[in-house]
């Protein structure tokens, strides 16, 4: 068993194959991750598994299609849980791919209207139920809440946080400390993602685990800042590219 140490908090790691690992951020708290190639290097897209008594909360679906079945398997073999419901954190795949999948399931899937008609827009699979503005959810005794902090990544990107925890999950609206540029910017919004970032940064300002869409898992608010000060680059860098156009 691999273990990886930080300061605030312990992630230990073990992978199941090359394809789905699994990180333990505590006894109820999980990211899985599994992988894809964009522009010929491979990538890792993360999600959420929180455990609950009244069932597992899964926060976006594996990118990897060959994965949708053996996460079920790995929850129920571990956790002797079943998945109770699916958020989707935006309409881009690498968080909605599964959504059919798991719908067929008999799982609860859910996401936002606006990432419901993007991802229709774009003939991905949608979620089987919808809600529109910031929402509560409880499952078992468990708490969490969703949170659009504004254009970012896409129009629909939002976030999801579990107060006991302190666990922010952000998808691709929040980037990896490792992270050297926004990444795909082919459904961002420049000019609103620096505003977005100040926005959700003010508004979980006790947040211990942010967990980004991509690469490397830093503890405290690492990854928030360092959101935003890529977009703040890109976003002065655009106006700079405007002016000497002109």
């Amino acid at each position: 068993m691999k273990r990886l140490v930080f300061s605030l908090i312990c992630l230990v790691s073990f992978g199941l194959n090359a394809q789905l690992d699994f990180t333990k951020l505590s006894d109820s708290a999980y990211v899985f991750t599994t992988y894809q190639t964009y522009k010929d290097v491979r990538i890792s897209a993360h999600g959420l598994l929180k455990i609950t008594y009244g069932g597992v909360v899964m926060i976006d679906t594996p990118w990897d299609t060959t994965q949708f079945q053996p996460l079920l398997d790995s929850i129920d073999f571990k956790f002797h849980q079943k998945v109770e419901l699916v958020i989707s954190t935006h309409w881009h795949e690498d968080r909605s791919a599964g959504l059919d999948f798991y719908k067929k399931k008999g799982i609860a899937t859910y996401s936002t209207y606006a990432t419901k008609i993007l991802c229709a827009e774009n003939h991905f699979p949608q979620a089987q139920y919808t809600f529109e503005g910031d929402t509560v959810f409880k499952i078992g005794s468990t708490i969490f809440e969703t949170f659009y902090p504004g254009a970012g990544h896409t129009s629909d990107n939002i976030v999801v946080y579990f107060p006991k925890d302190k666990i922010l999950v952000g998808g691709c609206f929040i980037k990896s400390v490792e992270a050297e540029d926004l990444g795909n910017l082919s459904d961002a919004n420049i000019g609103m993602w620096p505003i977005a970032a100040k926005t959700l940064i003010k508004k979980y300002p006790k947040v211990k685990i942010v967990i980004p869409g991509h690469q490397k898992i830093a503890p405290g608010k690492k990854a928030l800042k360092h959101t935003l000060k890529l977009a703040k680059e890109k976003y002065k860098g655009r106006k700079q590219d405007k002016k000497k156009a002109k």
